[in-house]
């Protein structure tokens, strides 16, 4: 009987460090990694009739993907937090944490090699559960094994529960609290350029998708830090109304239990406002992090 893999029954599982830890995503999960072609004219001065383009295959494009998890009152998921804003500076330069990467269906395992975050979304909207989505890249993408595959690692325990948090949103601009909050967004962008690969003494031996040639290194360019904060517009902050600010201190807490858990202390922004017409009259705050914080795991807790 031919077996499917299906994605309600796929498991996500992070290596880092020797530990595997087993991530509760929502459903959506999604992975790939393409091959880059190169075209050519095979059209000649003599030979007019070959109107269609010949290609070779030497290498493949950095590998994708994406999940979402629910930030828990059990913070099982915190590694995922950990690897979008920590650096790893074990070979003594500022770099992205890495890890290895498996998805295991009801009949393959996948694994994603070398993979590091470069965007993180956070959903603080009002009455909806705290979720946190990231994408990211790969060195490559393959099919390792069956459902049954050993995967490496030591397990890390998990709580027998899992709490969503359904939290209140407090959000501050130069310790001042936001009136008439509608929503809020908060986003950790890590860009990347990875390093040429390509060489054409290794070019001239690719056959396959097994010798073919795969991105290994990168380097890390920048980071960004940066969301919006949209109120209604009302007397108690019309006043304000289009507005801008080069160093403000903007604060993002989400409150469980009477205790800040989301906590993202963000010293030294730039933000500017703008007005939404709609029927109820609102207005956006546009922030981004100017300041250069040694450690961003440390400014955004949870």
């Amino acid at each position: 009987m031919t077996a499917y893999n299906l994605l309600r029954e796929s498991s996500v599982h992070i290596v880092h460090n020797g530990s595997r830890y087993l991530i509760k995503t929502t459903p959506n999960v999604s992975f790939s990694q393409t091959f880059a072609e190169d075209a050519y004219e095979v059209k000649t001065l003599h030979d007019q009739t070959k109107m269609f383009q010949g290609t070779t295959i030497t290498k493949a494009n950095p590998a994708n993907f994406s999940f979402a998890v629910h930030l828990t009152q059990e913070k099982d998921e915190s590694i995922v937090k950990s690897l979008l804003t920590d650096y790893d500076t074990s070979n003594g330069e500022q770099l992205l944490k890495s890890f290895d990467l498996y998805i295991v269906t009801g009949e393959s395992t996948f694994k994603l090699e070398g993979c590091v975050i470069t965007q993180g979304e956070f959903n603080l909207a009002k009455g909806s559960p705290l979720i946190l989505t990231v994408s990211g890249n790969a060195q490559k993408l393959n099919r390792v094994g069956n459902a049954s595959y050993s995967l490496p690692g030591s397990l890390v325990s998990a709580s027998s529960t899992r709490t969503p948090t359904l939290s209140l949103i407090d959000v501050e601009v130069d310790s001042v609290d936001v009136p008439n909050l509608a929503a809020t967004t908060l986003q950790v962008q890590n860009n990347i350029n990875w390093t040429p690969f390509e060489t054409l003494q290794n070019s001239l031996s690719v056959t396959n998708a097994g010798n073919a040639m795969y991105p290994t290194t990168y380097t890390l360019g920048d980071r960004v830090v940066s969301g919006n904060i949209t109120q209604y517009l009302t007397s108690n902050n019309s006043a304000t109304f289009q507005s801008f600010d080069t160093s403000a201190n903007v604060g993002i807490k989400t409150i469980v239990n009477n205790s800040n858990f989301l906590n993202a202390n963000l010293t030294g922004c730039m933000f500017t406002k703008r007005s939404n017409v709609a029927e109820a009259y609102m207005q956006t705050i546009d922030f981004r992090l100017v300041n250069s914080p040694a450690n961003l795991g440390t400014i955004i807790t949870y």
